[in-house]
């Protein structure tokens, strides 16, 4: 079959087995590139590994540390007349390249949030690896299942308080447009804690923990996103700010558990994934963003911003701010980027986007994440949507 990407809004519902092939063997030629890590933990953990930040990990831990790998994702397998998610693609695309390199990697598709699939994890570990050095959480979901209580609870993106005055972006038609967005009752709020939050790492944390298959030295890191003030009545002071902030406490609560080094949140810098398409003024901002750090020579992707952290922030020196937090979104945020950004953004009009932003940049990166619009492959050509070529 041929296969052409579907999109609706922020949601692609297809993916190219070849161009997702070819999106994880650019990003590991890349890492490859930039040479051998001298030091890096040998056993490495990745909760949502399939894509964006996740995948990124995988690959420089695998391909430029030398380490063994083991990943957890949610995936939709293929059927003979449609396709998988983008992730199961990348999943076996990366296992393959692993493979070749002497790395055998370990997926277990399913749950996360399970309490079944911590014990799946954990006799996986058991038998492949012994025990695990580091753990990385970048797991991003609308809902989640509480193992206690078998609630699910559904996150809600919104201001906290009042209404907020908001430009957004119409990604498809270009639009911009001015909105009013209501704000979250408390009961949003907290169940966006319940999802977002650091409840299922530090669970995750302390299965692991119990059942021996931490290694002596152990480290985890949570990947999250700040931002800057642009994005921040929607997202820094929003539902997802609640979020974040009970992420700080749980790391503080592993570092009271395992060691003062032991739990790291990373910030990162904006990219385009399907979760923050979703997120009022987030899309319209990015546009920005990306033109301006393109100017600059500063802009990154994932895997140009995972491969600086393993090799400039993982250090016992490496510098924290003032809540104990790694920084790589510090490009993004610089002096010089914000003012730039700042100044544009009230000259943000349907008129002005083209001269301002990069909405065309911001639909390429989007497209790419299912595997459209990667150079080298041949779209014409008939697909197996069950198979993942070499």
């Amino acid at each position: 079959m041929i296969i052409e990407p579907r999109v609706r809004g922020f949601i692609c519902t297809t993916a190219h087995p070849a161009g997702c092939a070819r999106n994880v063997a650019d990003q590991i030629a890349y890492v490859r590139r930039q040479g051998e890590l001298a030091a890096c933990p040998k056993r490495v953990a990745v909760l949502g590994c399939s894509t964006g930040y996740g995948l990124a990990t995988r690959i420089v831990a695998t391909f430029a540390g030398g380490a063994d790998t083991i990943g957890v994702s949610f995936e939709r397998e293929p059927t003979e007349t449609r396709t998988a998610s983008a992730g199961w693609y990348n999943n076996r695309a990366f296992e393959a390249q692993a493979s070749n390199s002497g790395r055998p990697a370990l997926t277990l598709e399913g749950d996360a949030f399970s309490d079944a699939m911590k014990a799946s994890f954990i006799d996986a570990v058991r038998e492949r690896f012994g025990q695990i050095d580091l753990l990385v959480y970048s797991l991003a979901a609308p809902s989640r299942t509480d193992p206690d209580t078998g609630q699910t609870w559904r996150s809600s993106i919104k201001a906290i308080g009042e209404p907020v005055q908001a430009k957004t972006l119409n990604t498809e038609t270009g639009e911009v447009l001015e909105a009013s967005l209501a704000p979250a009752s408390e009961e949003e709020a907290a169940a966006t804690v319940a999802v977002m939050g650091g409840d299922d790492w530090k669970r995750w944390i302390d299965q692991l923990r119990a059942a021996g298959v931490l290694a002596p030295g152990f480290r985890t890191l949570n990947y999250t996103y700040i931002g800057s003030e642009h994005t921040w009545p929607i997202y820094w002071k929003g539902t997802l700010g609640r979020a974040k902030a009970d992420i700080d406490q749980k790391a503080e609560a592993i570092r009271g558990q395992l060691g003062e080094d032991a739990a790291r949140i990373v910030a990162l810098k904006a990219v385009v994934t399907q979760a923050s398409s979703a997120i009022p003024m987030v899309p319209l901002y990015g546009t920005v963003l990306f033109k301006v750090m393109k100017a600059m020579g500063l802009h990154e992707g994932c895997i140009e911003q995972i491969d600086r952290l393993f090799r400039t922030r993982l250090g016992s020196d490496a510098a924290l701010d003032e809540a104990g937090r790694l920084r790589l979104d510090d490009w993004e945020l610089s002096d010089a980027v914000q003012a730039e950004v700042s100044r544009r953004w009230p000259l943000l009009t349907t008129q002005t986007l083209a001269d301002l932003a990069d909405l065309p940049e911001y639909r390429t990166q989007f497209l790419r994440l299912f595997g459209f619009g990667v150079a080298g492959v041949d779209y014409a050509a008939d697909a197996d949507p069950r198979v993942v070529p070499a």
